[in-house]
């Protein structure tokens, strides 16, 4: 199969058949309003402008095109006053938009041309292009896919977030260390927002509570005083494949209600003049401040008040708008709260419903109970959100008496239904007693939502057993499953493109919408011209990568060594560490001469650690250490090669997911939700070693456990050596290869003078620290898998036809199913097709 004269036959057609209908443009058109936009908004002439010039002129001219439709969905959703999900998120990781925008328009090509006549590479431009800084992790790449599918999928929705400033950091190395830099993504502006100044909205912080009499003389309490924000609303228009709905991203940005104050400014008092300003912008500077000080806590429960308290009243003003009243709120309104850090709009809506509306209690908590689904991200008991009393009663007083009565209201059923229980009682209660009182989110979460979900099945099955066994025992119908998913566009279409082009020739157009046309490749499984036409595909995207890598970090590595790929959050349990065993278990074999393969490997380590996080921040100094010392080992010339991309993000991941041979997914077992890195590397065609975690054990089902290398301890067992005294040293006496490597990280091998040395840190905090991720357990069963994946991939013609079932059995992990699922079984929203 020729993949280049697929290419060239794919681009005389219109890269999206199901857009062609309503892009009419020609090339002429394009080019001209691309000079047109670059003239009248940039004041730019073609010769002098530079690349950024171009880039937001091109942005310009596509959101033109893409404005029509957006203007033509918003018409035909309010025509229809129809039901429509309202998506609740801090963080969304948006990546570039250009490209998505442009495969979904049915663009790509003619916008690639028409810059061809104006002299500019699409290739080189786009790459000026900054990813947006409104998300760091998987929480926010899920997000993106499920804004992508929503409007995909023709459904009305619209998705709220904050407009941060700045993103969680840009990541640099110094002296082999993690360093967080300002990451200015709006340095240059972004074309793609729309200021929504007619729809800013008014925040109230701190205050103290009063009683009043209202109209009719009842005493009422009043939330009054502190200080007032301003929320200024900015809009990203979200394009569907085809272009036929166009929803949008709502982003919230803190602004004081008053920019200077003359009085102190003509007084002289410059400083003061200012800072209600400088104050109140800092609330939407960063996303996800460091909250290990008391002031990131505060400003992180601000910025959760922040986004709510925005995002409802900018729905009740929809709502109102429609002409129906409160009686169908839960009827049109559908509520997400993408994780517990929303959670507060379940009290936000009731104090406005009880306060502002004058609505009694039992009816206000039936609308709400009716409004709000909740998704839950996390197995990690520190992971879901809780607030000191104290903070909370400071910042948010109305909102704790709030509280307050939801939790004696519920807590007088559950004493009901388990008389004298008190373990009952404090299990299941909105507020955590001891020394320090708290707030627990995740339980508010839960009593005050219709529905809870988690995102795979394993996931969502010990959200009952584990997590919150007690409110499953007491509304067991609130329970359900819907598996994460991701976005092929983004992650086909847009990142790898050749594949996309192979795919296209094979087996058609329809696998972009559906995925589970991919079932239809199976058989090309068997096709050595398929087998070998693939396999220089990845072989290209390896290369490509192989020049990033040179550019970026100085290292040069060989495209045709396995690719071994760990790209994600640094934490513990996701055990970047246990992969930093085997890479030194490998270079002891090859310096000993005891390695069982001489394979070529490639490591590739990419993600960031939380600012606070000390351990995190260890494990990404011993990595660069290793790469350090292994990489300027002449001895071992081209067989072992570590590279730790700096700055992760969606742009790197676009260019890493495509280049993989082998992905690595192997958290300790029962503490990953589900993850959508797993599912974005199997359908690039990469082959997964995991733990039996998150979505690992759905796609262990989909490929088969023949396609896929499976280790470790499962959960249950982990959850039994817990229960009966895990020794990890018994593991290190055990194993002899184990035990030599521990007193090699131990030793003064990798020590440099006056130094810390995270290498024999990490070792004897597994060995002294008692190992709470079970690494040492599962050390044999993984370099034993790693061993045999040598002995696969020496054999290309297995290796491919593994991977290529991978990729024909990935299709029940398109964040399209996902977003049905939410559609039919939790939101019950029907798409709104248009005309």
């Amino acid at each position: 199969m020729d993949i280049e004269k697929l290419r060239t036959v794919r681009t005389t057609k219109c890269d999206n058949p199901f857009a062609s209908a309503r892009t009419p443009w020609k090339i002429d058109q394009m080019r001209e309003r691309i000079v047109k936009h670059l003239e009248r908004m940039l004041a730019r002439e073609p010769h002098t402008a530079n690349l950024r010039d171009w880039w937001q002129a091109n942005v310009y001219a596509l959101r033109d095109r893409i404005l029509e439709r957006f203007i033509a969905t918003q018409q035909a959703q309010h025509s229809a006053k129809c039901r429509r999900i309202y998506y609740l998120s801090m963080e969304y990781l948006m990546g570039r938009l250009l490209r998505d925008s442009l495969n979904n328009c049915g663009l790509l090509e003619l916008n690639r041309e028409a810059l061809r006549q104006l002299g500019i590479s699409f290739e080189e431009m786009e790459q000026v292009e900054p990813d947006m800084g409104l998300g760091n992790g998987g929480l926010g790449r899920l997000a993106a896919c499920i804004l992508d599918s929503l409007a995909t999928n023709n459904y009305p929705a619209v998705g709220y977030g904050i407009h941060y400033e700045f993103g969680m950091f840009r990541q640099k190395f110094h002296d082999h260390r993690q360093i967080e830099l300002a990451d200015n993504w709006l340095a240059y502006g972004n074309p793609w927002q729309i200021l929504r100044a007619e729809n800013v909205q008014e925040v109230r912080l701190y205050g103290t509570v009063e009683q009043h009499r209202d109209e009719n003389g009842n005493c009422r309490p009043r939330w009054a005083g502190g200080s007032l924000l301003q929320g200024v609303p900015w809009d990203i228009p979200i394009v569907g494949y085809g272009a036929e709905t166009v929803n949008f991203l709502r982003l919230w940005e803190a602004r004081a209600t008053c920019d200077l104050d003359f009085d102190d400014f003509n007084r002289g008092n410059f400083h003061e003049a200012v800072e209600a300003k400088v104050l109140s912008e800092t609330v939407t500077k960063v996303l996800y401040p460091n909250d290990s000080t008391s002031n990131g806590k505060t400003l992180r429960l601000i910025q959760q008040y922040f986004l709510v308290s925005c995002s409802l009243q900018d729905i009740i003003r929809r709502h109102r708008n429609s002409g129906v009243g409160w009686d169908q709120f839960a009827e049109k309104v559908c509520i997400q709260l993408n994780d517990t850090h929303p959670t507060i709009a379940i009290v936000e809506l009731l104090r406005i419903l009880v306060d502002e509306e004058a609505m009694d209690w039992d009816r206000a908590w039936e609308i709400v109970t009716k409004t709000f689904a909740y998704t839950n991200h996390t197995l990690l008991p520190e992971a879901l959100e809780k607030w000191s009393v104290v903070l909370f009663e400071q910042i948010l007083p109305r909102h704790l008496q709030l509280i307050y009565e939801i939790n004696r209201r519920f807590l007088e059923k559950v004493a009901a239904r388990y008389p004298g229980d008190l373990e009952a009682l404090r299990e299941l209660s909105l507020i955590e007693e001891g020394p320090v009182r708290y707030v627990r989110m995740g339980n508010l979460a839960v009593v005050g939502s219709f529905s809870v979900n988690g995102v795979a099945a394993m996931h969502s099955e010990l959200v009952k057993t584990a997590l919150f066994p007690r409110f499953h025992a007491i509304s067991p119908e609130k329970f359900c499953n819907i598996t994460n998913g991701v976005t092929p566009r983004r992650w086909i279409n847009s990142a790898n493109p050749r594949l996309a082009t192979l795919l296209n020739g094979a087996i058609g157009y329809d696998w972009v919408t559906d995925l589970e046309q991919l079932r239809k490749l199976e058989p090309f499984a068997n096709d050595l011209d398929f087998r070998n036409d693939f396999a220089r595909v990845k072989l290209q995207n390896k290369t490509d990568l192989a020049n990033v890598i040179k550019a970026r970090c100085g290292v040069s590595v060989n495209p045709s060594s396995l690719f071994d790929v760990q790209i994600k959050r640094i934490h513990e349990y996701k055990r970047q560490h246990l992969k930093l065993l085997h890479v030194l278990t490998h270079y002891r074999r090859l310096l000993d001469g005891t390695a069982k393969s001489e394979l070529p490997r490639t490591f590739l380590f990419g993600g960031k650690a939380a600012p606070g996080y000390a351990m995190a921040k260890h494990i990404i100094h011993a990595i660069n250490l290793t790469a350090d010392q292994i990489n300027g080992d002449k001895n071992l010339s081209d067989l072992l090669r570590i590279v730790f991309i700096p700055n992760y993000d969606v742009s790197s991941a676009m260019a890493i997911i495509p280049a993989a041979d082998l992905s690595e997914q192997i958290s300790t077992a029962g503490m990953e939700a589900s993850g959508t890195g797993n599912m974005k590397l199997a359908l690039n065609g990469a082959l997964t070693i995991g733990t039996l975690d998150g979505a690992n054990v759905e796609m262990l089902e989909e490929v088969g456990e023949n396609n896929i290398f499976i280790f470790g301890h499962r959960a249950e067992q982990l959850e039994k050596m817990r229960r009966e005294g895990y020794d990890p040293r018994s593991c290190y006496e055990s194993d002899g290869e184990l035990k030599a490597l521990l007193d090699w990280m131990r030793s003064d091998a990798f020590d440099r003078p006056g130094e810390f040395n995270p290498i024999r840190h990490i070792a004897d905090s597994l060995l002294n620290g008692g190992d709470r991720y079970f690494l040492l357990a599962d050390y044999r069963a993984y370099v034993d898998a790693q061993d045999l994946i040598a002995n696969y991939y020496a054999n290309p013609e297995l290796w491919y036809s593994m991977a290529i079932i991978n990729v024909a059995r990935m299709g029940k992990f398109s964040s399209d199913r996902a977003v049905r699922e939410y559609a039919q079984n939790i939101w019950k929203i029907k798409p709104l097709r248009q005309g």
